[in-house]
């Protein structure tokens, strides 16, 4: 398979008042990469703690050289968080990871290992065959299965853990899948959605997910219904009327032989 090469790859980590989990996090992270020769960055966007975590930034960067702190200083929010460490990212390719150790670190090598094979896009799903969770809250797995059947019904896809932000880009697809309107959780969804629409390819495996062992969890599912409903019409309303006009332009297409996605359909 005739792949572009990838020279080096950004994990966007944002965090807000997660000094309990940010050294476990990224010492992890970084032997796991530098053990498989992957040359990487780690961009975490400090959004606007209260707590130590931009002074435990600070020291690990002293210790690691690849992590590379940023503060967002401005209106704070997950989705504005991550934008910020778009804006600061210099790879080629970039993984957009939870601060608390909540995914594996293993599947960031397999991420990078298949778009290294040509996919522009890389999405991690907890359930399908061979992936899984482990302490996940009942309440949100229930409203995450609900959720994640409306998008395979609205978007005909087989992708059945679209809401997980753990997930793997090259860089044109953030470039192509611009402007991103989401400023909170629902830019987990706004990105594989419109990198799907618009024609860039993408493949699922399976992945693991565990509950955080540090700190509180950010999303507030009250406050989100309404973002994730807007973010999934927005994208379903170009898929169905924009007449491809935000389609992937070809001088950024991937390999002839890439099919448009390639999903474990026997496992999903």
């Amino acid at each position: 398979m005739n792949a572009t090469p990838l020279s080096l790859l950004s994990i966007v980590i944002p965090a807000r008042n997660e000094e309990g989990a940010m050294p476990s996090t990224l010492r992890h992270l970084h032997v796991e990469l530098a053990l498989r020769k992957i040359p990487h960055e780690i961009v975490v966007v400090d959004d606007g703690s209260t707590d130590a975590t931009w002074a435990v930034l600070e020291e690990i960067a002293c210790e690691i050289s690849e992590v590379r702190p940023v503060r967002n200083t401005g209106p704070n929010g997950f989705g504005r968080a991550i934008q910020h460490g778009f804006a600061a990212m210099t790879g080629d390719a970039v993984v957009v990871m939870m601060a608390d150790e909540s995914d594996d670190c293993r599947d960031v090598v397999r991420y990078w290992e298949i778009l290294n094979e040509g996919y522009d896009c890389v999405f991690g799903s907890r359930f399908m065959k061979g992936g899984g969770v482990i302490d996940y809250p009942w309440i949100k797995l229930l409203l995450n299965r609900v959720f994640n059947l409306f998008i395979r019904v609205l978007f005909r896809i087989k992708l059945n853990d679209t809401t997980n932000a753990f997930k793997a880009y090259r860089r044109s697809v953030i470039t192509g899948v611009g402007p991103i309107l989401s400023q909170h959780f629902n830019l987990t969804v706004e990105i594989p959605l419109k990198a799907i629409v618009r024609g860039y390819s993408w493949k699922v495996i399976p992945i693991t997910w565990r509950n955080r062992r540090f700190g509180v969890a950010k999303l507030k599912i009250a406050e989100m219904g309404s973002r994730y409903l807007f973010i999934c019409l927005y994208c379903w309303l170009e898929k169905t009327l924009s007449r491809g006009d935000y389609k992937k332009p070809d001088s950024d297409a991937s390999p002839a032989l890439l099919p448009a996605a390639q999903p474990d359909s026997s496992a999903l």
